[in-house]
C-alpha cells in the first residue's frame, strides 16, 4: 500500500490490519502482556492513588457504563473506566516496559476493555488481540521516530506521549473506523499527549497512563463522530515532532499480501519482578549477588560492619533519590532499592510500605550509600548495567554486577513465573476461582468467538459473578 504522507500511511495501516496478520509469536507475547497487565491492575486497585481517582470519577454519569477492574459493584462512563483502570496498572510501577522506553500495555488494554463493553456486539478474542497489537505497534513505530527515545527519558514520560496514540489507534481499530477517521483519531489524541517527567516519583505519575488510556479512547470516539484534526499530525515538526529533538518519521505500510512484520516480534517486553522503576531491577539483582558473596565469607550480613556501599549506575536524575520519604520516591530510588535488597535479602510489594521506608536500620544503611555514574554506563534500558560494592570496616570488599536482570527482554520471565506473579497479584482482589478463570480467558483468547469484556470485574471477593472460559460460562464462588 503506497501513501503520500506519514499520517496517511498510519491511518491506512490501522484500518487495513486484520486478524490474518497476527502471528503465533505476536499472539503469544501479547497474551503474556495482557495477563501481566490484568494482574498488576488488580493489585493496583488497592492503592491510595487509584481510590482517589475512583472517587473523583464516580461523579461523572452517562448512559454507557464500563467495569472497574476487581470492583464488581462499580461501573463508570467508559472513558473514566479506562482512566481509573489505567491508573491501577501503573500505580505501583509494576507494569511492563518496552524498548525504546515506554509502558505499552497500560494505555491500551484498559481503553479496549472499557470500549468493548459499549459495542453493540461482543468482539471475538482475536478482535481484541488485533486491536491490542495495533495499539502496541503504533507506539513502537512512533518511538522509532527519534534516537532520543532509545534512552532513559529526560523530558517527557513516554507513555504520556506514545501511549495516548496507541490507545487511540487500538480504539479506532476496535470501532472499525475508516482510514480518514483513524487519521483524525491520531490527530485528536496528539493534542492530549505529553506529561513532564518532573511528576515521576509522585502520585501523579500513574495518571499519565490513565490519561493516555482515557484520552485515546475519547479521541477515537470523537473521530467517529466526525471531529477532525490536522491530517499531517505525524509529518510535521510542529505536530507530533514537538516531543522529540531529533524527529525523523517514517511510513507504516501493510503489504496487500504476505506477512506483516510486527515490532513485537523483533523486540520483546520486560516484565517486572518487583513494583519499581525498571532500572531498579538491575541494582536489586546486583545487590543480592553482592550480599551473597559477603555471606559466603562472613556467614551473616551485619549492618554494623558495613562501612560503605557504592552503586555504579547510569546517570538519570529522576531515579537518583538518596532519602525517599514516600512509596513513589522509593520506587524511583537506586539507593533505596539496593539498600532494601541488602538489608532484607529481597524486595517485595511490602518493601515500599511506610513502615518499611521509615525503618531506622534502612535509614542507617542509606546514609552509607554512595552513587557513581561511570561514563561507559549508558542511560538505556538496552545497554545499562548496575554494580554494587560493599566495603566493610575490616577493609574487605564484595562486588557484583548485573548486565541483564531476570525479566528483561533478553532474559524473559518463564511462563510459570509470569503466571505465579499474576496469581499473587490477582489473589489480592479475586477469589481463587476468579484467578484461575482469568488465566483461562487470557490463555485461550484467540479461540473465543464472543468475549465478555467485563470478565475482570465479575470475580472479586465481594460478590459472586461469572467469567467467560473457553466455550462456556462458569459460576465463580466465593472462597
Amino acid at each position: 500500500m503506497l501513501c503520500k504522507g506519514i499520517t496517511e500511511s498510519f491511518g491506512a495501516a490501522i484500518h487495513a490490519l486484520n486478524t490474518t496478520k497476527l502471528t503465533d509469536g505476536v499472539i503469544s507475547r501479547s497474551k503474556r502482556m495482557m495477563l501481566d497487565t490484568l494482574g498488576v491492575g488488580l493489585i493496583g486497585s488497592r492503592t491510595a492513588v487509584f481510590n482517589k481517582a475512583l472517587t473523583y470519577s464516580q461523579s461523572f454519569k452517562s448512559d454507557e457504563r464500563s467495569s472497574v477492574w476487581g470492583k464488581s459493584q462499580i461501573t463508570l462512563p467508559p472513558p473514566y473506566a479506562a482512566f481509573v483502570n489505567g491508573i491501577a496498572v501503573h500505580s505501583m510501577d509494576f507494569d511492563d516496559t518496552w524498548h525504546p522506553a515506554t509502558h505499552p500495555s497500560g494505555a491500551v488494554l484498559p481503553a479496549l476493555l472499557a470500549l468493548a463493553e459499549t459495542l453493540p456486539s461482543r468482539p471475538s478474542g482475536l478482535d481484541l488481540l488485533l486491536a491490542f497489537n495495533v495499539g502496541i505497534e503504533v507506539q513502537g513505530r512512533l518511538l522509532r521516530f527519534s534516537r532520543e527515545a532509545f534512552n532513559i527519558p529526560e523530558r517527557f514520560h513516554p507513555p504520556s506521549v506514545v501511549g495516548v496514540m496507541g490507545s487511540a489507534a487500538a480504539s479506532a481499530k476496535l470501532l472499525a473506523l475508516s482510514p480518514a477517521e483513524c487519521i483524525h483519531a491520531l490527530a485528536i489524541a496528539a493534542s492530549s499527549a505529553g506529561a513532564p517527567l518532573a511528576n515521576a516519583a509522585t502520585q501523579t505519575k500513574p495518571l499519565h497512563i490513565g490519561n493516555a488510556a482515557r484520552r485515546g479512547l475519547e479521541a477515537a470516539q470523537l473521530a467517529q463522530m466526525g471531529l477532525e484534526g490536522n491530517p499531517a499530525i505525524l509529518d510535521i515538526p510542529s505536530g507530533f515532532g514537538v516531543y522529540y529533538k531529533d524527529y525523523s518519521p517514517s511510513a507504516m505500510t501493510v503489504p496487500a499480501s504476505g506477512d506483516f512484520k510486527w515490532m513485537l516480534e523483533d523486540q520483546d517486553i520486560a516484565l517486572k519482578r518487583i513494583p519499581a522503576h525498571l532500572g531498579m531491577h538491575w541494582v536489586v539483582d546486583a545487590a543480592l549477588a553482592a550480599r551473597a558473596k559477603l555471606e559466603n565469607t562472613a556467614r551473616n550480613f551485619d549492618l554494623g560492619q558495613i562501612r560503605r556501599v557504592t552503586l555504579r549506575v547510569p546517570s538519570s536524575k529522576y531515579v537518583d533519590c538518596p532519602l525517599p520519604s514516600t512509596e513513589h520516591q522509593a520506587r524511583h530510588s537506586f539507593q533505596f532499592n539496593a539498600s532494601s535488597a541488602l538489608l532484607d535479602n529481597k524486595v517485595t510489594v511490602s518493601s515500599f510500605s511506610e513502615a518499611q521506608i521509615n525503618r531506622p536500620a534502612l535509614k542507617e544503611l542509606l546514609s552509607k550509600v554512595k552513587v557513581e555514574t561511570p561514563k561507559d554506563n549508558q542511560p538505556s534500558f538496552d545497554k545499562m548495567y548496575c554494580e554494587v560494592e560493599i566495603e566493610t570496616d575490616q577493609g574487605q570488599s564484595y562486588a557484583a554486577r548485573c548486565d541483564t536482570f531476570y525479566g528483561h527482554w533478553r532474559k524473559p520471565l518463564s511462563q510459570e513465573d509470569l503466571v505465579d506473579k499474576f496469581i499473587v497479584n490477582a489473589s489480592s482482589v479475586l477469589c481463587s476461582e476468579g484467578v484461575e478463570g482469568l488465566i483461562d480467558v487470557v490463555g485461550n483468547m484467540e479461540s473465543e468467538r464472543m468475549l465478555n469484556p467485563g470478565f475482570i470485574s465479575q470475580v472479586d471477593k465481594q460478590s459472586t459473578g461469572a467469567v467467560l472460559q473457553p466455550a462456556k460460562i462458569v459460576n465463580i464462588r466465593l472462597e
